[in-house]
C-alpha cells in the first residue's frame, strides 16, 4: 500500500490497480483502476465499520486539492455522527461551502502572506468543512480549539482562534447565523511576549551554522539587514540597485505601506551579487510562482546544525534557547544601538515611524538620511564580521559618526536605553 501526499504527478504515475494514500489527511486516497480513469476516494469508521466513499473521477472540478477539501469536509460530518454515504445537507449551508465565499472576500483586501495564513489556519486546522453553520456552538469550537493546542501549542490555538472568530463575526453579519461562537472562550497562556534578543555569542554560532544555500543567504541578509523574513524572502531584482548598494521595497511590500530605501552593506552586496540569475524569473529567492517558502525546514536544519557544533566539543551540550527567525530583526536593532546608530536611524532603516523620532521620520523622506542609514549598515556588517569570526565583548559606548548632521554624533545610555524599553516587533 503506497502512501504519499496527493499530488497532480501522484495521479499521473499511478499504475493500474494501484492505491496512494495521502499523507496529509488521513483517509484521503486515489485508485486507478484497470481503465485509464483516476478517482478520488474517502476511507472512514462510521460505528465500528470501515467503509469507502468515492468523491470523484480526476478532472474538473475533481483536482488533488479540491479533492482533498471534499474529503475533509466528509470527515467533519463522520466527526459529528453522519455518515458521509447519507448526508443530505446543502454545501452552501455548511462551514466549509461558506468558508470558500469569506476566503475569496478576504483575499481581495489581504496582503498574500497573511491571506494565506488565514487560510491555512481555517482550511486546515479547523475540521468542520461538513457541519452546518447553524450546528457549531461553543462548546464544538472549545473542544476543536483545545485539540490544536495539544497537537501545535497554544500560540498556533490562539491563532486560529482568532481567524474563527474573525469567520463567525462576518457570518453573523451575512445573517447566516445569530451568534459568534467563539465568543467568550479565552486565549490560552502563552507565557511571557516573545523578547528573545539572540547573544553575541549565539548571533555567532546562528551565522558559523547557515548553509551553502538559499535559506543561509536569505538569514546572512536578515542579519546584515534587519529586514523581515518576507522582505527579503520575496525580494525582487528589479528592487534592488547593485550599483547604488541599495534596496527599494515598494509600499505594497512593507508592513506600514510606506516606500522602504535601505543601503546595503558591501557585505550584503556580495551576498546578492552571487545569486544566480534566472530567466524570466524577477524574483530572487525560491522557486515556482513564489518567493522562498522553505522556512520551517530550513529553520529545523539550522538549529540541528548549531546543536551538532555544540556536541563537538561537548557531547552533553544543549541545543540553544528556543528562538524565532523574526528574533534576528530585534537582535539587529540592538545591535545597531550598540554600535552607535542613533534611535531615530536604527527605525529609519527598520522601516517604523512609531518610537523615539516618530514625528521627525513621518515628515521628513527617509532618504534625508541616506549617509547615515549606510554608515550604520556598514558598522553593524563589520561589527557582525568581527564578532563571528572571534567573539568580544560589545561597548555600549556610541561610535562617532562621520558625515552625519545637525542631529547630534551621539546619543546618550540613556536615552537608547529608553528606546530598547519601546522597542517593538
Amino acid at each position: 500500500m503506497a502512501v504519499a501526499k496527493i499530488t497532480r504527478r501522484t495521479v499521473e504515475q499511478i499504475g493500474p490497480g494501484e492505491v496512494v494514500w495521502d499523507t496529509e489527511v488521513k483517509g484521503f486516497g486515489i485508485r486507478r483502476h484497470t481503465t485509464e480513469a483516476v478517482h478520488y476516494l474517502l476511507r472512514y469508521r462510521f460505528n465500528g465499520r470501515q467503509t469507502f466513499k468515492k468523491i470523484g473521477r480526476h478532472g474538473s472540478p475533481w483536482t488533488p486539492d479540491t479533492a482533498r477539501s471534499e474529503a475533509q469536509r466528509l470527515l467533519g460530518l463522520v466527526a459529528f455522527n453522519t455518515n458521509p454515504k447519507t448526508e443530505r445537507v446543502r454545501q452552501s449551508q455548511t462551514f466549509g461551502g461558506e468558508l470558500q465565499r469569506y476566503l475569496a472576500k478576504r483575499k481581495e483586501t489581504m496582503k498574500p502572506r497573511a491571506y494565506l495564513e488565514i487560510e491555512r489556519h481555517l482550511t486546515k486546522h479547523v475540521n468542520m468543512h461538513g457541519v452546518r453553520l447553524d450546528k457549531i456552538d461553543r462548546r464544538t469550537v472549545a473542544q476543536r480549539l483545545s485539540e490544536i493546542e495539544a497537537a501545535s501549542g497554544s500560540t498556533a490555538r490562539n491563532r486560529v482562534r482568532s481567524s474563527l472568530s474573525a469567520f463567525f463575526s462576518w457570518a453573523v453579519i451575512e445573517r447566516l447565523i445569530d451568534t459568534n461562537p467563539v465568543a467568550g472562550i479565552g486565549k490560552a497562556e502563552e507565557g511571557a511576549s516573545s523578547e528573545r534578543v539572540l547573544t553575541q555569542g549565539e548571533l555567532a554560532e546562528v551565522w558559523s551554522a547557515l548553509p551553502q544555500d538559499q535559506f543561509g543567504d536569505i538569514v546572512r541578509l536578515l542579519i546584515l539587514t534587519g529586514l523581515r523574513r518576507e522582505e527579503i524572502g520575496a525580494l525582487r531584482w528589479s528592487e534592488v540597485d547593485l550599483s547604488d548598494a541599495l534596496i527599494s521595497l515598494p509600499p505594497e511590500r512593507t508592513r506600514n505601506r510606506r516606500l522602504h530605501q535601505l543601503p546595503l552593506s558591501p557585505k550584503a552586496r556580495v551576498i546578492l551579487e552571487r545569486q544566480p540569475r534566472r530567466h524570466g524569473r524577477d524574483l530572487i529567492f525560491g522557486s515556482g510562482k513564489g518567493g522562498f517558502s522553505g522556512w520551517s525546514d530550513g529553520k529545523a536544519r539550522l538549529d540541528a546544525a548549531i546543536l551538532a557544533m555544540r556536541r563537538e566539543s561537548d557531547p552533553k551540550a544543549e541545543p540553544m534557547v528556543p528562538w524565532r527567525l523574526h528574533d534576528v530583526r530585534r537582535t539587529v536593532a540592538i545591535g545597531l544601538l550598540q554600535c552607535g546608530a542613533l534611535p531615530h536611524i536604527v527605525e529609519a532603516i527598520l522601516n517604523r515611524v512609531s518610537g523615539h523620532k516618530a514625528g521627525v521620520v513621518g515628515v521628513h523622506d527617509l532618504a534625508s538620511y541616506e549617509p547615515e542609514m549606510r554608515h550604520a549598515v556598514v558598522n553593524w556588517a563589520n561589527h557582525v564580521e568581527a564578532s563571528t569570526s572571534k567573539p568580544k565583548a560589545i561597548s555600549v559606548r556610541a561610535v562617532p559618526l562621520e558625515g552625519v548632521g545637525a542631529e547630534g554624533r551621539r546619543a546618550s545610555f540613556a536615552e537608547r536605553a529608553a528606546w530598547l524599553a519601546r522597542l517593538g516587533k
